[in-house]
């Protein structure tokens, strides 16, 4: 499909596909609170209306975990699902009057649960007379009026998300995902809603959407030469002076970003990761924004615009349909125009909410489709298998992921230039819930080793690298001075690094000292059992989010490439458990590293 389908090449069609039809419908409520005094003796004319907004939804429809294949629980007790989010989003058009209400996404769509990977790989929306995603039959019946780009949209390919771009009856909008050739906008920048009053002026809200640069790096292969991606904070101090120009009453982004400032990809890209807070900060004329990408919850934030001194009201709903945003905006008519007066936002929390059956028997068939395809048996295990405590601990189960990747490697480098270095390989752990059980193994089983749709590619490094590798990786551990007591729910994750951020190397043995600061935790790394020549070379079979720079490991990212597969890793974990037949731990598992204060082992 031609990379400018459905694009905007030009300002006035960027209008013209930012434009929305007038809702219509009954007298709206009027907001209360305080304003500008009365009009020759009549009181101000107020109007109130509400945005609902989600986030890295990451094909979450039902109450389901796919990898445990039973309803969806954690510590906290939270539910997850379009489904909860449709019975939420009922609840509040029911309150306030749907036509004084509209509903957002803020990205991360597409990605995440066997459920949206059967109808991009297995069942493909893209094949002739395919499937309709299941994303886009739940979105399209709950009504949503808009969604930005996240970056896990891109995952499948620029293909799979035109066709849920076809799929949806709403804009996906993305103003800084350009066309590489002609640097116009690849998606409508923006789309711009009326909502009626009955003061005979219509309220005109503008919603940009934005996406993360980083998808720059972390599907490069899908994009490279397609697509290019320019900060948030640029683009949108373009577009917001537009919106403004064009008659926006209210100016609302939508970001697949994160309000904190930081970034995974170090200095990669000249662009933030996490800009929403620096784009509420430093670009006039914005009433809110919508906060994606982090995973994380804020039920509000403000944040005052160095510029204008007003407050930009930011919030973030918990990720997979676990909370829902309401930004209650009310405004009041004043010379001539409509006025934000006040902006307030807080989040629901879907787990005090049923199912929406209108949903879930829309998608039925579709469901059980997926249940049994993760249900297939693909062979056997001789042992229980758990991620439980390899945040801390080499577990045989990181092996299996590592032993997989290295054969693999191994066996594609065979015969050629690089065959006789010592391949090595990195993995994480990914869910602390994931398991292979003795007996027998089905696809949901394997797949749960890794939820992300990663690659795997060959990278060249040297000991002197890869002992910098582990340092940043070790990172990852809260300081704890010899002595004191071990609590492992406060020794890992320091400084918010993500279990997904901490890798261990197959191949190497070596100790992390979590005495000691970060940075120079590294102990006895050997190779072979002779201490790590810092000049000796080796292949690191790595996944194309680390090799393309996620997480900002260093000197990965700039390593030669020795030899990239298309093909997910968890297919290629699949594949292995498929032709071996048997799971044996023996034939793999073996403990390589090890913490330890002040060479006495934690563990």
């Amino acid at each position: 499909m031609p990379l400018n389908r459905r694009t905007l090449l030009g300002s006035a069609a960027a209008a013209g596909a930012g434009a929305a039809l007038a809702a219509g419908g009954t007298a709206p409520a009027q907001a209360a609170g305080h304003g500008q005094g009365s009009v020759h003796g009549r009181p101000p004319k107020r109007y109130a209306f509400t945005v609902m907004g989600t986030t890295d939804l990451h094909g979450n429809v039902f109450n389901w975990d796919y990898f445990t294949d039973k309803e969806f629980d954690d510590a906290a007790h939270n539910d997850v699902g379009l489904a909860k989010i449709s019975t939420l989003v009922d609840q509040v058009r029911a309150e306030k009057g749907r036509q004084n209400t509209l509903l957002i996404d803020a990205g991360d769509t597409i990605q995440g649960t066997q459920l949206s990977y059967y109808y991009a790989k297995v069942d493909p929306i893209t094949a002739k007379r395919g499937p309709v995603h299941p994303m886009a039959q739940a979105m399209n019946a709950i009504g949503y009026d808009a969604a930005a780009l996240g970056n896990h949209e891109f995952n499948y390919g620029i293909p799979v998300l035109r066709k849920f771009e076809e799929q949806v009856r709403f804009p996906l909008l993305g103003a800084n995902a350009l066309d590489a050739k002609t640097l116009k906008p690849a998606f409508a920048p923006y789309v711009i809603k009326k909502l009626r009053t009955p003061h005979g002026r219509d309220v005109r809200v503008a919603i940009l959407g934005l996406t993360n640069p980083g998808i720059a790096i972390w599907d490069k292969a899908n994009v490279q030469g397609k697509m290019t991606f320019p900060g948030l904070e640029e683009q949108a101090a373009k577009w917001v002076p537009k919106l403004r120009s064009m008659g926006a009453d209210v100016v609302i982004i939508s970001a697949h970003s994160g309000s904190d400032g930081s970034s995974s990809y170090g200095d990669q890209l000249p662009y933030v990761e996490n800009a929403a807070g620096l784009v509420a900060e430093r670009v006039p004329g914005i009433d809110a924004i919508l906060v994606g990408h982090a995973h994380a919850e804020i039920p509000e934030r403000r944040v005052v615009n160095k510029k204008t001194g007003k407050d930009v009201v930011l919030s973030e709903p918990l990720k997979w349909g676990q909370r829902l945003t309401l930004f209650d905006f009310a405004l009041v008519w004043e010379r001539g125009r409509w006025t934000v007066e006040r902006v307030t936002s807080k989040v629901l929390n879907s787990n005090t909410v049923a199912e929406d059956k209108k949903i879930t028997q829309l998608l039925t068939d579709e469901h059980r489709k997926v249940v049994a395809y993760v249900n297939e048996v693909i062979g056997t295990s001789t042992a229980a298998m758990s991620t439980t405590d390899a945040p801390w601990k080499d577990e045989p189960i990181i092996d299996l992921i590592n032993h997989v990747q290295a054969e693999t490697v191994k066996a594609a480098l065979a015969g050629g230039e690089w065959a006789a270095l010592p391949v090595l390989s990195q993995a994480s752990c990914f869910s602390r819930t994931a398991g292979i059980p003795a007996g027998e193994v089905t696809i949901k089983d394997a797949a749960g080793l890794y939820p992300f749709e990663n690659t795997l590619e060959a990278r060249l490094m040297t000991g002197a690298q890869l002992l910098a590798y582990l340092e940043y990786s070790a990172k990852y551990y809260v300081r704890t001075a010899a002595g004191v007591p071990v609590d492992t729910s406060k020794l890992t994750n320091a400084d918010g690094t993500p279990d997904y951020n901490y890798d261990v190397v197959s191949g190497l043995t070596y100790e992390i000292d979590v005495a000691k600061a970060a940075g120079s935790r590294i102990v006895d790394a050997r190779f072979e059992g002779k201490p790590l020549d810092p000049a000796a070379k080796f292949v690191l079979a790595v996944n194309n989010y680390r090799a393309s720079g996620g997480g900002n490991f260093p000197h990965v990212a700039g390593a030669q490439q020795l030899w990239s597969n298309s093909d997910e890793i968890r297919n290629t974990i699949i594949g292995w458990v498929k032709a071996k037949g048997t799971v044996d731990p023996a034939e793999f598992a073996s403990v390589e590293w090890k913490l330890t204060r002040d060479g006495s082992p934690v563990f």
